[in-house]
C-alpha cells in the first residue's frame, strides 16, 4: 500500500514539476519574473498555492533527485512565496528552506544541466538571502558567461548586504525598526527591488 502511495505522489509530483516550469518558462514572458502584477499574483495564488503549501511541510522530497524538480521546488518557495503572499511576511517565509535546497542541488551539481536562464532561478534563493556568507558565495555562482546580468544585480544586492546585514526594503514588511540610515536608503532612488 505505501508502495503504490509513494509511486501515485511520485507520478503525479512528476506532472506537477513539469507544470511548475513550463509555466515560470514559457507561458510567463522573462519581463514578469519581476515585476509587481495583481493579477498575475492571483493567477499563482490559485493555480498553486496548494502545491506551495505541500512544499513548505517538506512534502515534495522525492523532486529533490533530479535537477528538474529541484528547480520547480525551488521555485515554488523562492518564486511563488512572493506572489502568492506579496507584501506580507509569509513572501520569505520560506527562503532558508529554498536556500537550503539550492544549496544541495548545487552540490549535486543539478546546476550544470540546466540551461542559463534556469541556472539563474536556482541561485536566486542565494541573491535573496541575508547572509553576507551567502553572498560571498552568490557572487561565484552567477559569475558566469551568459548571467552578466543576473551577476550585475547579485553585486547591487550585496552591496546592501554588506552595508545593513539585512534588505531595508523588507523591513516594513517584517515588522523591522528601520535604522535612520536605513531610512535614508530608503528614500533613494532604486533601493528596492
Amino acid at each position: 500500500m505505501y508502495y503504490n502511495l509513494f509511486l501515485e505522489l511520485n507520478g503525479s509530483a512528476s506532472m506537477h514539476q513539469d507544470n511548475i516550469l513550463d509555466f515560470w518558462f514559457t507561458e510567463l514572458e522573462p519581463k514578469q519574473w519581476f515585476i509587481k502584477d495583481v493579477a498575475l499574483d492571483k493567477m499563482i495564488r490559485e493555480k498553486f498555492s496548494g502545491l506551495h503549501q505541500r512544499a513548505q511541510q517538506g512534502e515534495l522530497w522525492q523532486w529533490r533527485t533530479s535537477a528538474a524538480g529541484a528547480l520547480a521546488e525551488i521555485i515554488i518557495l523562492d518564486q511563488f512565496s512572493r506572489n502568492i503572499y506579496r507584501d506580507k511576511p509569509q513572501s520569505f517565509a520560506a527562503d532558508s528552506m529554498a536556500l537550503t535546497l539550492a544549496q544541495t542541488a548545487v552540490a549535486n551539481e543539478f546546476d550544470h544541466g540546466l540551461s542559463t536562464v534556469q541556472r539563474a532561478f536556482l541561485y536566486m534563493p542565494y541573491m535573496h538571502s541575508e547572509s553576507a556568507v551567502i553572498h560571498q558565495q552568490a557572487v561565484t555562482l552567477f559569475d558566469q558567461p551568459g548571467m552578466e546580468h543576473n551577476y550585475d544585480y547579485e553585486l547591487k544586492h550585496k552591496v546592501i548586504i554588506d552595508r545593513f546585514g539585512r534588505y531595508p526594503h523588507r523591513n516594513h514588511i517584517l515588522g523591522r525598526e528601520s535604522t535612520k540610515e536605513e531610512s535614508a536608503f530608503l528614500q533613494e532612488e532604486g533601493s528596492s527591488f
